[in-house]
């Protein structure tokens, strides 16, 4: 075998394998629009379509439950955290990646030592810390405690390190200071990283449940995934309705990974995370 012909056979091998993986990944959407347009007496049938395909599922969800508020509040902690996720640990990647001063690498470890950290772990002391600031049943309290995460620094270090310090250096020569250069310089070359890591973010603190449970206790601000909870508990055996209000709370996550699936790859491979 030629060279080429090795390589059209590779190609179709990575092809179809690609195709196989997208199609076990379908098969769970497929099968939960098949349910949600079902009427909620034939969801019991393990078939595929009906003779009376309906949409008065999502009609019910829309008209009967806050799901637009719900979107609201879930739009609105996941941009915030995005935002503070990218800031923080941006900063704090400059820092470690330009900045020389003693046990900087054991930092960084200490730092990287937050991802074997399970989030459950820290529930109970960030619940006290919230409660004594007053900051119980808010926005802030379900925000502030997602923002710092060692990954996205992780992920700005290695982007920064990659970046050539020639730039830097000019920037000095002419006067700028250190926070000059991370906001003209840095971040700007960083657009990469950092559509990695709010993309990673948002899409984290969006499916969030068991925090915002715990600290959300007034229904107007309910999160898409604890209001999703309280639809399944009350409609029970109406799979069709839930299967409609997950459709729903997983559209935006679905059209955000449609819109930047580029920029996300473009940060991955910028800053070297593998696996």
């Amino acid at each position: 075998m030629t060279i080429e012909t090795r390589m059209k056979l590779f190609n179709r091998i990575c092809a179809g394998v690609l195709i196989a993986f997208a199609l076990l990944w379908l098969t769970p959407l497929l099968w939960a629009f098949d349910t949600a347009i079902k009427p909620n007496a034939e969801t019991t049938r393990t078939t595929w379509l009906t003779s009376n395909p309906t949409f008065d599922a999502f009609g019910r969800i829309i008209n009967e439950t806050d799901i637009v508020r719900w979107f609201g509040s879930s739009l609105f902690i996941a941009t915030l955290t995005a935002c503070g996720a990218v800031l923080t640990g941006s900063l704090a990647a400059f820092a470690l990646s330009r900045m020389r001063f003693k046990y900087r690498n054991v930092v960084f470890w200490v730092v990287l030592a937050g991802i074997m950290i399970p989030s459950q772990v820290l529930i109970v002391p960030q619940f006290r810390e919230m409660d004594s600031f007053g900051l119980l049943n808010t926005f802030w309290a379900v925000s502030l405690p997602q923002i710092p995460t060692a990954i996205a620094v992780f992920i700005f270090k290695q982007f920064f390190d990659g970046l050539p310090r020639e730039l830097e250096e000019v920037a000095r020569l002419d006067g700028a200071s250190f926070l000059r250069i991370y906001g003209r310089i840095i971040m700007p070359l960083a657009r990469p990283a950092v559509a990695a890591v709010a993309i990673f973010t948002f899409v984290s603190s969006w499916n969030d449940l068991l925090w915002p449970l715990l600290v959300l206790s007034n229904p107007d601000i309910m999160t898409m995934p604890v209001g999703l909870a309280t639809v399944q508990g009350s409609f029970g055996i109406r799979y069709a309705d839930t299967m409609a209000s997950a459709l729903l709370g997983a559209v935006p996550l679905v059209a955000v990974f449609l819109l930047f699936q580029r920029n996300i790859v473009e940060g991955i491979a910028g800053s070297g995370l593998k696996g």
